[in-house]
């Protein structure tokens, strides 16, 4: 979970952008980096091999609040889209605060999305996470398609539980910053639950 820096007074959370591949992970990435103050954010590192990429930041959000004096910065990651690159998913959700899932709206890519869904929870359980009390948003990316599914089915397959969800385009920014504002509270709920450990 967050690891605490006391020298220089920050709490670090790690946020994870989960779902299949091309559903918009990394779209939602490379839009709130660019759309992030310099001096707020980090580098973009991209690790890259022949078949997969990795993407990840951090920045230190102003509006978010201090919880005991203590700032809060955020990490985003990326995971590679395909469930055969399985060995990085569950290596980039270790330590994982909160997910995102990007799901891709259009029809075609239903089944990807209920075996991404069901591959991030078998991936937590292996690191003694529960995908029903870990800090969750779900994202219906991709909505300006012609393919797209209706949100009410998408919400009952891949959100049952009824977690905070948006429609987005994440290639216009629709529904980017609303999905990491809202995780990144539910995380400062959670370490707020867990203050006393401060």
């Amino acid at each position: 979970m967050s690891f605490i820096n006391y020298s220089s007074k920050e709490i670090n959370c790690k946020l994870v952008y989960y779902g299949p591949g091309l559903g918009g992970k990394t779209t939602n990435l490379q839009y709130i980096y660019e759309q992030t103050q310099g001096e707020l954010k980090g580098k973009m590192i991209s690790l890259a091999t022949e078949t997969e990429r990795t993407l990840f930041f951090d920045f230190l959000p102003l509006s978010l609040g201090e919880i005991r004096g203590f700032q809060t910065r955020f990490h985003l990651y990326t995971v590679p889209g395909q469930v055969f690159y399985d060995a990085s998913r569950k290596l980039i959700l270790k330590g994982v605060d909160g997910v995102i899932f990007v799901a891709d709206s259009q029809s075609e890519r239903f089944d990807a999305n209920l075996e991404s869904m069901e591959n991030l929870r078998v991936n937590l359980s292996e690191h003694g996470y529960d995908l029903d009390s870990l800090p969750l948003v779900v994202q219906y990316n991709k909505r300006d398609l012609p393919s797209s599914m209706e949100v009410e089915e998408l919400r009952k397959h891949l959100n049952p539980q009824g977690v905070t969800d948006f429609e987005a385009i994440a290639t216009q920014g629709q529904g980017v910053f609303e999905s990491l504002k809202t995780l990144a509270k539910q995380v400062l709920v959670a370490l707020k639950s867990e203050g006393d450990e401060l």
